[in-house]
């Protein structure tokens, strides 16, 4: 038999299981996915986050093997699964988790990334019950903590030339949340952000970038603790679509950057040496925004 009908048969044989019997701890269940490319190849490196939908919480990230193929265990629970590729379709789905049993394994053809329709120029706000601002970072080296900001606000002004279009958003630095209490009030003390000085993140885009396809990349200013630094997001575009209530123009996108600490004054050695174990000295920024077309006119701002 040729090499590639044999290769075919064997990727068939394989797709063609879709239960996969793995031993998962006591009351567990998994989300298991294969990526295809176009072509019904397995795609590699594809980019897959999973996000818990009652806390918006990412519990899991990471990417598909050189079989496209990945796996994270999880407790029982509704979840959003994101998978992204350079130069393909994001595919976006909701999953149900249930405990125990085997783990259906579901299959994912990615499509190549059409044009996107850019969004109509005018004023746009984020739909904070559809929008997250999350990050992640290691604690002391090793477990990694998740959190996220619960209140926010931001405005997107859409030019007639998208690199001329402009970003802001205002953070209330007090929402900070991780999940730990104690945690918790010493990222909001002065020996991290010092809400009571400092009470708001805030961010001012430059200008936008195109990248290709879906990719753009988005400059501007982070202004945290008193301190003014210009960041980059790597931004992927998810499009425009009519929903909601009231079938409101929505447009969606998912931005990342990596933030060191110490460019914030933000001294972690300092609070180690006196024995509070934070978080460590880089941090990854997320923002997963829905925003709504409001005007023809520029939005007004954060203030």
């Amino acid at each position: 038999m040729p090499l590639g009908l044999l290769r075919r048969r064997r990727h068939k044989e394989a797709a063609a299981r879709t239960d996969l019997m793995l031993p998962l701890p006591a009351g567990a269940g998994a989300v298991a996915r294969t990526v295809l490319d176009p072509v019904d190849q397995p795609l590699s490196g594809a980019d897959v986050t999973v996000t818990a939908l009652d806390t918006h919480r990412v519990v899991a990230r990471g990417t598909t093997d050189p079989y496209g193929f990945f796996l994270a265990v999880l407790p029982p629970g509704r979840y959003s699964v994101l998978i992204v590729a350079e130069g393909l379709e994001p595919h976006r789905e909701t999953v149900e988790v249930a405990g125990g049993g085997s783990t259906p394994t579901g299959q994912i053809r990615l499509q190549p990334a059409r044009q996107l329709t850019l969004p109509p120029t005018g004023g746009w706000i984020f739909d904070p019950p559809h929008t997250a601002i999350r990050f992640i970072a290691k604690h002391v080296g090793m477990a990694h903590v998740h959190g996220r900001f619960e209140r926010f606000d931001g405005a997107i002004q859409v030019g007639p030339e998208m690199s001329g279009s402009r970003v802001q958003v205002r953070i209330d630095a007090s929402s900070i949340t991780t999940g730990n209490t104690t945690r918790d009030s010493h990222l909001r003390s002065a020996d991290f952000l010092d809400v009571e000085r400092y009470p708001y993140i805030d961010f001012v885009s430059s200008r936008f970038v195109y990248r290709g396809g879906s990719k753009w990349t988005l400059n501007g200013t982070l202004t945290m603790h008193g301190v003014s630094r210009s960041v980059a997001l790597d931004t992927t575009y998810l499009g425009t679509v009519n929903g909601g209530y009231g079938e409101e123009l929505r447009c969606a996108a998912l931005a990342t950057a990596e933030l060191h600490r110490e460019d914030y004054t933000l001294n972690w050695r300092s609070m180690l040496a006196r024995g509070i174990a934070v978080v460590g000295p880089t941090v990854q920024l997320e923002l997963d925004v829905q925003a709504m077309y409001r005007t023809p006119d520029t939005p007004t701002p954060p203030e």
